[in-house]
């Protein structure tokens, strides 16, 4: 369920929630609409995702955060209407993110989702960041912990934001480390329904 959060948004935006809603991702990813930030643009809609282990009994692979942003009047920072921002957090191997360009790898995995899902954007933007945590004290017998994190940030070019929504869950696949689904694959419906109000 994804829904329209302001005061009679408008039917630009309630159309893009609408292909967001129609758009299939892939069954490991499970969305859950949460509430979205009200204070960034007068209209906004957020999902969060997850990738579960085998089983889904294990911790998530990844998970993440994709927000619509809306602002009738345009932004002159997004250079449009819409504004999508994206997080994703992943736990790699620590062998992975000391590679001197990881963070470059990490970001191209952004990019090529984008491109292999046709999601057409403009002023793209982000960070990726190596999160090491190390355990102390009673804590010490615990191994270290390192975690990708991901933040972007991009324009549509159009208020179709399906495919948008595709490469965003394409991207939390890939930082979880499952393989890309094979040429002639179609993904199975998410066991989700849409709302828009």
């Amino acid at each position: 369920m994804i829904t329209a959060h302001g005061i009679d948004a408008p039917a630009e935006f309630r159309a893009a929630l609408e292909t967001i809603g129609a758009r299939r991702v892939r069954p490991e990813v499970a969305l859950h609409e949460v509430p979205a930030p009200r204070r960034v643009a007068p209209f906004s809609a957020a999902l969060t995702g997850h990738v579960a282990g085998p089983g889904g009994d294990d911790p998530d692979l990844a998970s993440g955060r994709f927000v619509l942003l809306y602002d009738p009047e345009g932004q002159e920072a997004w250079r449009g209407r819409f504004r999508v921002v994206t997080l994703v957090r992943a736990t790699v191997e620590p062998e992975m993110a000391t590679d001197a360009i990881f963070a470059e790898v990490a970001w191209t995995w952004l990019t090529d989702a984008l491109h292999e899902s046709r999601a057409d954007v403009h002023t793209e933007s982000g960070t990726v960041s190596r999160v090491l945590s190390q355990s102390f004290g009673a804590l010490s017998d615990r191994p270290d912990d390192l975690e990708l994190e991901l933040r972007a940030s991009w324009t549509p070019a159009t208020s179709d934001l399906g495919a948008h929504l595709g490469a965003w869950a394409e991207l939390l696949c890939t930082t979880a480390g499952l393989p890309p689904l094979a040429d002639g694959v179609t993904p199975l419906p998410a066991a989700r329904n849409t709302v828009v109000t």
